[in-house]
């Protein structure tokens, strides 16, 4: 099984497909990603410099900051921001290919029938809720968000309460608890805060191969 992640980041997602079966990954980002656990491609993902016919689905997450719940305090800032998404979902849409597009909660009018996906249901440390849109159908697990959490955000894992919203959501206190919390123990701390949790992608991958196999 051949997965194309686009916007690939640090590789949580890519993790994930892995541990679901997927056998031959490729990361494509406009950044280096020198912790990227596959091979790597640095170029513009909207290019597509590879033969997208060659993989089995395509997996994308563009840019969170155009949408971001946070990103909407600095407008000014925002609007200089990309949005990507539409063009991502044309582009995977062109290669008729199975594809799933990730992104923030703020992203929900941009997304065609997405679903949400928190670390509750896979009893993780972190909610860290995200829309995944697809191609093809799934059902969604459910289980309840938990009470307390690890937040892996900010600008450093101190331990402090970063948003007063969210009081029982807490930064994780060292790297090494936010590679507990996330599940991903090889990136450093601006390639786990950036990324979403390999058990999202796993459940997914899994019922990408259900779908490609039959």
């Amino acid at each position: 099984m051949r997965l194309l992640d686009l916007y690939c980041g640090a590789g949580g997602a890519a993790m994930g497909y892995f541990r679901a079966g997927f056998t031959e990954i490729v990361g494509i980002d406009i950044k280096p990603q020198p912790r990227y656990p596959f091979k790597f491609i640095q170029a513009d993902a909207l290019a597509l410099p590879v033969d997208a016919s060659y993989f089995d689905a395509i997996h994308a997450s563009p840019p969170c900051q155009g949408y971001s719940e946070g990103s909407r305090r600095y407008p000014e800032r925002m609007a200089k921001q990309p949005r990507l998404i539409a063009p991502t979902r044309e582009l995977l849409t062109a290669t008729g290919k199975p594809y799933i597009i990730e992104n923030v909660m703020g992203a929900r009018s941009h997304m065609r029938g997405a679903f949400v996906l928190h670390g509750g249901m896979f009893n993780l440390a972190v909610v860290r809720r995200r829309l995944f849109e697809s191609n093809i159908f799934m059902l969604v697990p459910r289980q309840p968000v938990p009470l307390y959490a690890v937040g892996v955000y900010g600008d450093r894992p101190d331990g402090r309460i970063l948003n007063s919203r969210y009081p029982r959501i807490r930064a994780a206190k060292g790297l090494a608890e936010a590679h507990r919390a996330m599940g991903m123990d090889w990136a450093d701390w601006h390639g786990t805060k950036e990324a979403i949790p390999p058990a999202y992608t796993e459940w997914i991958g899994q019922r990408l191969i259900e779908t490609i196999r039959r």
